[in-house]
């Protein structure tokens, strides 16, 4: 993607992406649209996802997010929470969430990469995680 400061329309290209991102639209979208438009890559290929993200990275242009400039809310309306909510749910930090997520001991979604994750925790599943972790904390603390 080095060739983009000689690509003639990369201005063009920019301008549109932001444009389609004020309209909330995501990556795959954005790059769908651009294709459409007979818009292309530096080298020539159709735009992916990964591409444009890449791009909005570069330009600095923001992800967009499913609650717009709000900040995330606990819970969201399909009842799954947020990161921060998550790890009020259970008593942690939100990157130890982070951690789980990665290691699969809790599982989420993402609508794109950037994008806030949605988890899906049960009151049982939070229940059982609260008493691992101050389970964790009290063996921490009689080892010191």
């Amino acid at each position: 993607m080095q060739s983009y400061a000689l690509h003639a329309d990369q201005e063009r290209i920019r301008q549109r992406i932001t444009e389609l991102n004020q309209l909330q639209k995501m990556d795959g979208e954005i790059a769908a649209i651009l294709n459409e438009e007979a818009l292309r890559t530096a080298h020539g290929p159709p735009f992916s996802g990964g591409m444009v993200h890449c791009l909005r990275k570069r330009w600095r242009i923001p992800t967009v997010k499913i609650n717009g400039k709000e900040a995330n809310p606990p819970r969201w309306p399909d009842g799954t929470y947020s990161v921060q909510g998550a790890a009020a749910a259970i008593g942690i930090t939100p990157q130890v969430i982070f951690d789980w997520l990665r290691r699969g001991r809790l599982t989420g979604k993402q609508l794109a990469k950037g994008m806030p994750w949605q988890i899906a925790l049960s009151p049982e599943q939070a229940a059982v995680l609260r008493a691992r972790v101050r389970r964790t904390t009290r063996s921490k603390r009689a080892a010191s």
